[in-house]
């Protein structure tokens, strides 16, 4: 069968490098390859998180890889059967949205959906008007300990997700970094949050969040600490666990590729909105000191 074409719009993101390696790199280990997809051509362009020459240096090895690297839209999107948009500055994900949404081609938008919620609804806005087969995620929603430990506790009555916060070249660090834990968050407790408050105290942020029937959440962001890790509670047991971040690429990746050939996509856009307001609030209520109501609306 042939290879399923895409094109990714975004050299910022070590994503990039990363997931074109997993689906043709000729030296990647078995273990981590992904079958049935070719990245064709890759789109480059200035933002503040990577430099020109951090760049110049991606594009010799996409092209290695026989990746077409331009700075032409159109060209990134030739002969294209679906679209990765791995733009590292999330303040770029509604523009290449839009320039996407009229393609008629599957859509991955990678981790985080936008800068904000304003900007989040309006892709959500546009990805339902035009009926658009999208899906937004961080990788760590796919990873296997995660999954066996909600498995263990499906509706847990609390949930506590540690992880770590790196410093944005532009924009909220929350919202750039935060996303992972957050993913976690809602992947294990479910959408429906009501309000949250943060507070940063020897530079850790915690994120207590409150949800109906009297159900909690917490997250853990530390600068100093790329551990991810998490514990379910509920109805007196309890499921914790530590993310070999090893397979979590490929294991995403698979869910991609099933998507991009018809699979309903693994994640609702409805749940990555909960987890863009909820990083949005956390963001808001960092900065404040005070707590945030949770608006979907």
């Amino acid at each position: 069968m042939e290879n399923l074409k895409v094109g990714i719009i975004g050299l910022d993101t070590s994503h990039t490098i990363e997931f074109t390696k997993r689906f043709q790199a000729p030296d990647c280990p078995a273990e981590e390859r992904v079958e049935g997809v070719q990245v064709i051509t890759c789109m480059r362009f200035p933002t503040p998180f990577q430099s020109e020459e951090g760049q110049d240096a991606r594009q010799k090895t996409m092209e290695s890889w026989g990746v077409k690297v331009t700075t032409s839209f159109e060209e990134a999107i030739s002969g294209c059967d679906a679209v990765m948009i791995e733009i590292n500055d999330p303040s770029l994900h509604l523009e290449y949205f839009k320039k996407c949404a009229g393609l008629g081609i599957p859509v991955y938008l990678d981790k985080p959906l936008a800068d904000s919620i304003e900007t989040g609804r309006e892709i959500y806005r546009i990805a339902k008007e035009k009926n658009i087969r999208v899906f937004s995620s961080s990788s760590l929603r796919f990873a296997a300990e995660l999954l066996q430990a909600s498995n263990k506790i499906p509706k847990p009555e609390s949930a506590h997700m540690y992880g770590p916060v790196g410093k944005a070249p532009a924009g909220s660090s929350i919202v750039w970094y935060g996303v992972h834990a957050f993913e976690m968050l809602v992947r294990t407790m479910g959408s429906g949050a009501k309000s949250l408050h943060a507070v940063t105290k020897d530079n850790i942020i915690t994120v207590n969040v409150k949800y109906p029937e009297g159900r909690m959440g917490r997250v853990d962001l530390n600068p100093d600490d790329w551990t991810y890790k998490g514990t379910l509670y509920g109805h007196g047991n309890e499921a914790s666990f530590t993310i070999d971040f090893g397979p979590v690429y490929s294991a995403e990746l698979r869910e991609i590729a099933a998507f991009f050939k018809g699979a309903t996509a693994p994640v609702s856009l409805k749940d990555t909105l909960e987890v863009m307001a909820l990083l949005d609030a956390a963001d808001k209520s960092a900065a404040s000191g005070n707590p945030v109501e949770i608006d979907l609306s």
